[in-house]
């Protein structure tokens, strides 16, 4: 009996998805088997994502991580988008239990005063409801691309988490913003009003900012931070989610 090794096998997909154009590389991911989900921040990658997803009817489950935080205008564009594209997308929200033990030892917006206290507050709206978003997934697709930081320029197509024993899939990272906002224009796809204001990347409301001219696209996520690799966890090694998960 052969024994897959699943880094190899997330490699071996990367391979295929390269040279593949954005459809036939979701089309390819769909035909894996298995639950397939797609995690929507409502981004405008995302939503050039969710596009496909809808107008192609392909077999994936669209979530979005409802953090109790997020813009009114993202809120907004989760009921646009199903109505456009005739798909559900599936809210996973915080536990209110969670929330009120984060306030008590943090304070409701402790995530200001340390890294350590926003990391929790990640934890608490965000890598908790990704958990059981994820739960029974075999293959989650997110919109990273490697053009959105530093800390993310070496994006591969497909990657093996060991952390939620899945195959990660990011169809988009070779995609540039221009190409981005090319297919928007061309798509008609649906999209954040935030972006217009300086918003490239859009997070949590009190955690986002637009950015300044000549500042990276998600400069002004938890721009209180110094530390440029800043991330909510959800997308970072697996020693580091580790550490977010359990604050």
């Amino acid at each position: 009996m052969t024994v897959i090794n699943p880094i190899e096998e997330a490699e071996a997909l990367a391979d295929k998805l390269s040279g593949l154009d954005l459809a036939d590389r979701l089309s390819l991911v769909a035909g894996l088997g298995g639950r397939v989900v797609f995690t929507t921040s409502l981004g405008i990658e995302d939503q050039v994502i969710t596009a496909e997803i809808g107008t192609h009817r392909l077999p994936i489950d669209v979530v979005t991580l409802q953090t109790g935080r997020l813009f009114p205008e993202t809120l907004a564009l989760i009921d646009e988008t199903e109505s456009q594209y005739d798909i559900h997308i599936a809210r996973y929200e915080p536990e209110q239990a969670d929330i009120d033990a984060y306030a008590t030892k943090y304070g409701m917006n402790g995530f200001y005063e340390s890294v350590e206290a926003r990391h929790a507050c990640c934890g608490v709206r965000k890598l908790k409801p990704l958990a059981r978003a994820l739960a029974g997934a075999t293959i989650w697709i997110t919109g990273l691309r490697r053009g959105q930081s530093a800390n993310r320029a070496e994006t591969p197509f497909a990657e093996y988490d060991a952390e939620r024993h899945l195959l990660k899939v990011n169809p988009l990272a070779d995609w540039d913003i221009d190409k981005i906002k090319a297919f928007v224009a061309d798509n008609g796809v649906p999209v954040n009003p935030l972006h217009a204001r300086g918003y490239p990347s859009i997070g949590c409301e009190p955690c986002t900012r637009a950015i300044k001219p000549g500042e990276p696209e998600r400069a002004g996520r938890w721009w209180w931070e110094q530390d440029e690799k800043r991330e909510c966890g959800l997308h970072v090694a697996e020693e580091a989610a580790s550490i977010v998960a359990q604050q």
